[in-house]
């Protein structure tokens, strides 16, 4: 099978070939048709997340098919059935974090794209019992973004509670997502962008922003919450600042640069700051199964898998309204 293959951090993707990979009992054998490309992705390249498997093939929003199963009578799935691969590769079940619901938290959790396997490439193998069905309702290239900038996305949203002004500080693959969720149940959501970043803004303002401006200004109301999706540790205070007191400040990405130091006084007031780590699949069931009911668009920007190099440094350079996906299939049509 034709994969890209990371040999070592900060250097190209490398289009090559590999044996297709054979299930072991509890897995599947997926043959990829779709893979979003995930700020995480350029977080391994370049060598900020520091323990990659290596060689790796890249890419965790995975859709393709089920080609063959390593147990057929325990799977949940059938073959030619259309499933997603998420983040989240395998826990121990086991743990206090896995016995309590926490299972993103799992001391011995394996991620796919990086521990694993991902899906840059023709075929993929996933543990069954971490894969999801795909909505019928969701194209392949358009699945592809709700299995991280949605799920991650959804769960980071979830801890806002009940707060009606929401900012969302970056505004990419999972903001704009997250942000037909706000609308859907009634609240206000305020975009945040890079400074000259128009394009980005009129982006957020037709999805439903009631207000869209640079991360430098501030927003015309205190906000009841805010998400961090760009990995730029300086928006920490400046959120901070921003939203009312007893409000909430939420880190949603899994990397972010050094954090300055900043008085307490804007913490004060019984504000809240927290970090959301990985996903787990209860959050999986549920956005899966509210997307459609929305009906989530996901706006996606398609590259064919030899391609992967060029839609990263796009990724890189704030040049992919929406997400960026592999048509990895070359029968997809975009």
């Amino acid at each position: 099978m034709r994969a890209m293959l990371l040999d070592a951090p900060k250097s190209p993707l490398r289009l090559g070939e590999l044996p297709i990979p054979k299930p072991n009992r509890g897995q599947l054998l997926i043959r990829v048709r779709a893979c979003g490309i995930c700020r995480t992705d350029l977080h391994i390249v370049d060598g900020e997340l520091t323990h990659p498997k290596l060689p790796l093939v890249l890419g965790h929003q995975i859709v393709g098919t089920v080609a063959e199963i390593g147990n057929k009578s325990e799977s949940r799935f059938n073959l030619g059935d259309r499933v997603g691969i998420p983040w989240l590769g395998h826990t121990c079940q086991h743990c206090r974090y896995c016995l309590s619901g926490k299972e993103n938290l799992c001391d011995t959790v394996q991620f796919t794209g990086y521990d694993l396997n991902g899906g840059y490439a023709e075929y993929a193998v996933a543990d069954d019992r971490f894969c999801f069905p795909i909505p019928e309702a969701y194209p392949d290239l358009q699945a592809a973004p709700l299995l991280c900038a949605g799920l991650i996305g959804y769960r980071s949203y979830k801890m806002t509670g009940d707060a009606q002004k929401i900012g969302f500080y970056g505004f990419g693959a999972a903001a704009h997502i997250l942000i037909q969720v706000a609308c859907y149940q009634g609240k206000e959501v305020y975009a945040f962008t890079r400074a000259g970043d128009d394009r980005g803004q009129e982006f957020a303002r037709a999805l439903g922003a009631v207000w869209a401006g640079s991360s430098q200004e501030s927003p015309p109301e205190p906000l009841d919450a805010a998400i961090i999706f760009a990995p730029v540790g300086s928006l920490i205070p400046t959120a901070l600042q921003a939203v009312a007191k007893g409000g909430t400040v939420v880190c949603a990405g899994i990397h972010m640069s050094q954090i300055p130091a900043f008085a307490y006084s804007i913490l004060w007031s019984e504000r809240v700051l927290r970090s959301v780590a990985n996903l787990t699949r209860q959050d999986g069931v549920e956005f899966l199964s509210l997307a459609p009911q929305i009906p989530i668009k996901t706006e996606v920007e398609v590259f064919p898998l030899d391609k992967a190099n060029e839609a990263l440094t796009a990724l890189r350079e704030g040049r992919i309204n929406g997400s960026a996906v592999l048509a990895i299939d070359p029968e997809l049509n975009y």
